[in-house]
C-alpha cells in the first residue's frame, strides 16, 4: 500500500509512484511507522560564494590567453622556458638521423653505402643550416648523430666487402 504525504490519500496499486490528484511521490506505508508529518525545512540555506578570481584571462574571440596576445609565437615559447619552439624546422637533422640508425641495422649487407652514404650528407647539410640560421633551423645533436652513424656504417660496411672477399 502506497500514501501521499501531501493529501493522504492511500492507493492499493503497487505500479503508481504518483499522487493522482496533486502528483506528489507516494511513499510505502507500514504498519509499523508512525504517521507521516509535513517536512519541516530543515535544511541549511545556500550559501553564496563570491565570484572567483581571474588568474589568467582569456579573450576567447582571440583563442588565446590575455597574456599572450600581441606576442610572436618565440616569444609565448620563451614564457614558458622553449624558445623558438613553433618555427625550428627539424626535417633534415630527423631524416639524417633515422637514415644513419637504419644503417647502422644493415650494415651486414652493405646497408653503410646506400644508407650511411646519404644520411653523412643530410647530416652535413642540416648542419649547415643549423649553423647559418639558428633561428630557423634546429636539430644540431640529431645532425651529428645521423653524420657519425652514416660515417661509421659507411666505413663497416667498405671493411665487410674488403675483407668478405678476400676470404
Amino acid at each position: 500500500m502506497k500514501k501521499c504525504l501531501k493529501c493522504g490519500q492511500s492507493y492499493t496499486d503497487d505500479t503508481l509512484n504518483f499522487c493522482l490528484n496533486d502528483g506528489e511521490l507516494l511513499t510505502r506505508e507500514s504498519r509499523y511507522a508512525p504517521p507521516p508529518t509535513q517536512f519541516a525545512d530543515d535544511a541549511p540555506p545556500t550559501l553564496m560564494m563570491d565570484q572567483p578570481r581571474v588568474t589568467n584571462p582569456v579573450d576567447f574571440a582571440q583563442g588565446a590567453p590575455a597574456a599572450w596576445q600581441n606576442q610572436s609565437p618565440q616569444a609565448a615559447g620563451q614564457l614558458f622556458g622553449i624558445a623558438g619552439y613553433a618555427t625550428r624546422d627539424q626535417t633534415l637533422p630527423t631524416i639524417s638521423l633515422i637514415l644513419g640508425i637504419v644503417s647502422f641495422f644493415l650494415v651486414c649487407c652493405a646497408g653503410g653505402i646506400w644508407l650511411g652514404v646519404p644520411a653523412a650528407i643530410v647530416g652535413y647539410l642540416a648542419m649547415r643550416n643549423v649553423e647559418k640560421d639558428p633561428t630557423r633551423y634546429g636539430g644540431r645533436s640529431m645532425a651529428i648523430t645521423g653524420m657519425v652513424l652514416g660515417i661509421i656504417t659507411f666505413l663497416a660496411s667498405l671493411f665487410f666487402l674488403i675483407f668478405g672477399r678476400l676470404s
